[in-house]
């Protein structure tokens, strides 16, 4: 029987709507402060959602040289500063060897939306116009590979794009990559950044965003009664992932240990989630980190705030969880945040990370009315001091896509001490 590595959090790093670094986020989120407001990046009068939930006054010249970061898209821009942090948090010190042992992989859509400009000028004025750089500025995998370069990081460098999923799909990875041996530290999360008049006005028009214009702090509202889709958000979570024994070597904080990773696919709709494809990923979660479903206390859900979303996520925490699933502490940091698409599973993270630290559960602000197909326990409003030993963190992404991880505190000889292997 092979023996696999234990695997630790050591450091964390987030730009979000409501923070521009982990701890100012985290307090943000404990105190149930929105950072939805109106659109202010472009002029959104003309669109029938005019809300977002956007990153605020940014500096990407504090975390890279001015002339990298002109050459830098806004969706790398963030991903560069949160892993900064992380990496400065994690008390790393970068040498010829660490950094060559230390990997990057990260969620993220890319420039999704970036090329209708360049195919304006192309059109308008030639192709002598275009910017030659765009490639290398808004293609996806420039997330990860400026991380790498801007701190200097030579290990396994990817990218992932499973939608929704794609951040806490990169951390799941980035933990079997340390695991397994094939690297010792390893820089994951997700980095988002689609504000752009075609996705708001795609996504309006398909009815998956809020319309509460008029009152934005109160737009997104997981699983209350009267939610009405979810707020688009930027922003980028990422975490540092060890061995063991490479951080205790070097006295890191222990932050965290993952102890599971789970994934599924639904394969049933394109846009409609299905409560057995997201009840199978958390069930591998739970089988790959050894735990029975009592030894959660508390789950940092997807919780989008749309209809159909929040009604088939507490489906699949029943399925999964049965009579426990009341005895749950769930929260969806979204109802503050906003959705981040592919970073959120990042983003969120880093909130997990940080209630396992403190051992306080986030609220679910604006729940007001009872959804009686919402019928668990979803912290509402207030944040919860109590005891968190083991959570389960979810992340799904539009099309069917889903990721579950296994978060728990870090203890001397805890429950991967023996080097078991995941289930076969």
């Amino acid at each position: 029987m092979r023996s696999f590595r234990r695997v630790v959090v050591t450091g964390v790093g987030a730009v979000t709507p409501v923070g521009n670094d982990a701890e100012t986020t985290w307090r943000s989120l404990l105190e149930g402060r929105s950072g939805i407001g109106p659109i202010r990046s472009f002029d959104a009068r003309g669109l029938p959602v005019r809300i977002a939930g956007e990153v605020k006054d940014f500096d990407p010249e504090a975390v890279m040289e001015r002339k990298v970061a002109r050459r830098t898209a806004r969706f790398a821009q963030l991903a560069v500063a949160a892993g900064r942090e992380a990496l400065e948090r994690s008390g790393l010190i970068l040498t010829a060897e660490t950094a060559t042992g230390t990997g990057v992989i990260l969620g993220t859509a890319g420039g999704l939306f970036a090329s209708g400009y360049q195919e304006r000028l192309l059109q308008e004025r030639g192709a002598h116009r275009v910017d030659p750089l765009f490639v290398a500025r808004a293609a996806a995998h420039m997330a990860a590979a400026r991380v790498g370069r801007v701190l200097g990081l030579r290990g396994p460098n990817t990218t992932v794009n499973s939608a929704c999923a794609s951040g806490l799909d990169a951390i799941g990875q980035a933990f079997n990559w340390i695991r397994t041996g094939q690297a010792d530290v390893v820089l994951a999360g997700g980095s988002e950044s689609v504000m752009h008049p075609v996705g708001v006005a795609s996504m309006a028009i398909t009815g998956a965003l809020s319309q509460r214009n008029h009152e934005p702090e109160r737009a997104s509202r997981p699983f209350d009664r009267e939610r009405d889709g979810f707020v688009l958000a930027e922003g980028a979570g990422l975490l540092v992932l060890e061995s063991e024994e490479h951080a205790l070597r070097r006295g890191a904080p222990m932050l965290a240990e993952v102890l599971g990773t789970g994934w599924s696919f639904d394969a049933a709709d394109d846009t409609a989630p299905d409560a057995s494809g997201q009840a199978l990923a958390m069930r591998r979660a739970l089988d790959d980190a050894g735990l029975a479903p009592e030894a959660i206390q508390w789950v940092k859900a997807h919780g989008t705030s749309t209809p159909l979303n929040d009604r088939t996520e507490t489906a699949a925490l029943k399925q999964v969880f049965g009579g426990h699933a009341r005895k749950l502490a769930i929260s969806s940091v979204k109802s503050m945040i906003g959705h981040t698409a592919s970073a959120s599973g990042g983003v969120e993270a880093v909130a997990a990370v940080m209630a396992l630290r403190d051992q306080t559960a986030p609220p679910t602000i604006n729940y007001e009315n009872p959804d009686p197909e919402c019928d668990l326990d979803y912290v509402p409003n207030v944040a919860r001091p109590m005891a968190i030993e083991a959570l389960l963190a979810n992340a799904f992404g539009l099309g069917g896509q889903n990721a579950s991880l296994v978060l728990a505190r870090y203890a001397t000889g805890g429950p991967q001490a023996d080097g078991r292997r995941p289930p076969e």
